[in-house]
């Protein structure tokens, strides 16, 4: 039986976020709607370009794939096109076979505002303001930074990474390290709390359903012994011992796991993403997102204290 809608895995996603829409946007912002909703409505037949977030929702979209009778994750189009303008956006998702069937248009208004309305628990947006504006409400929204798109249509793995500290957890800790940049208070800090497990961050929600997909892929491992597990999820942290505990001990108390753990210790995080090379990597620090040369979808999440200084 299919997941009803508040039991769903469910990812909003922009229109500009999903395809590349740089040359539309470019018409809007030079001539003006009626010229950007022309130009929409004269290439209504042509398919729009993949954009960076693409890769990763169509490999999202595989886990349906995997599990038919539950179908237990949706994504959702939040957009600020018109429902006009929107047609050439559904209609792309047609030519490339993506199952997408809910969507807003907002002729303009932000969108963020219905992430809850759709229980999305990731919002991905090229929308720098709109992406700030609903983590100041508490939602949970990336920025999805330009990429080159590399996409490989006969590979159905989800290889997703995430920083930990204020992306899956709070940003607590990284406030204790941020107030006078003195690493061994940091480390003071987290073996003193060593026990005390995180409270959750922006993306939480989406890390935690995310585990219990791999939960279900490993049931039907032991019941298919060809069964391929499509789902990676892996942790790149800058922590490194003592302060590695702290993070083991949050993903225990919360009844959630990851493939696998990189603890850093400072060390350039572009140096296992190369290797690892993740559909997409989310990270709280856009100076580490920026410092990164790989062509791999990076999402900004402008969540805690070191946001707001900046």
């Amino acid at each position: 039986m299919a997941y009803p809608i508040d039991k769903k895995l469910v990812i909003a996603v922009s229109s500009r976020a999903l395809f590349n829409l740089d040359e539309s946007h470019d018409i809007y912002v030079e001539k003006g709607i009626d010229e950007y909703k022309k130009h929409q409505e004269k290439n209504i037949d042509t398919p729009l370009d993949k954009g960076a977030a693409f890769p990763f929702i169509k490999r999202f979209l595989n886990i349906n794939k995997v599990f038919p009778d539950k179908l237990p994750v949706e994504v959702v189009i939040l957009s600020k096109n018109s429902s006009e303008t929107g047609l050439r956006v559904f209609r792309s998702i047609k030519h490339y076979g993506l199952d997408i069937s809910r969507a807003a248009f907002m002729s303009g208004e932000a969108p963020y505002e219905y992430i809850p309305a759709f229980n999305a628990s990731l919002f991905l947006s090229a929308n720098e303001d709109d992406v700030k504006m609903a983590n100041k409400k508490g939602y949970p929204a990336g920025l999805v930074l330009p990429a080159m798109i590399q996409d490989s249509d006969d590979n159905k793995e989800l290889n997703v990474a995430f920083d930990f500290d204020g992306v899956i957890a709070d940003d607590e800790s990284e406030s204790v390290f941020q107030k006078n940049k003195n690493l061994h208070e940091f480390h003071e800090h987290e073996t003193v709390n060593v026990l005390k497990p995180h409270n959750p961050g922006p993306l939480a929600d989406l890390f935690t359903k995310l585990s219990f997909m791999q939960k279900l892929e490993k049931k039907e491992e032991k019941h298919n012994k060809d069964y391929q597990k499509i789902l990676k999820i892996s942790i790149i942290t800058a922590r490194n011992a003592p302060a590695h505990e702290r993070v083991l001990t949050t993903l225990k108390s919360w009844g959630v796991a990851a493939d696998h753990i990189f603890f850093l210790g400072g060390m350039d995080k572009s140096r296992i993403l190369k290797v690892l090379k993740p559909h997409m990597f989310f990270d709280d620090q856009l100076s580490h997102l920026q410092a990164t040369e790989t062509n791999i979808p990076m999402v900004h999440i402008p969540y805690g204290a070191i946001n707001q200084q900046t």
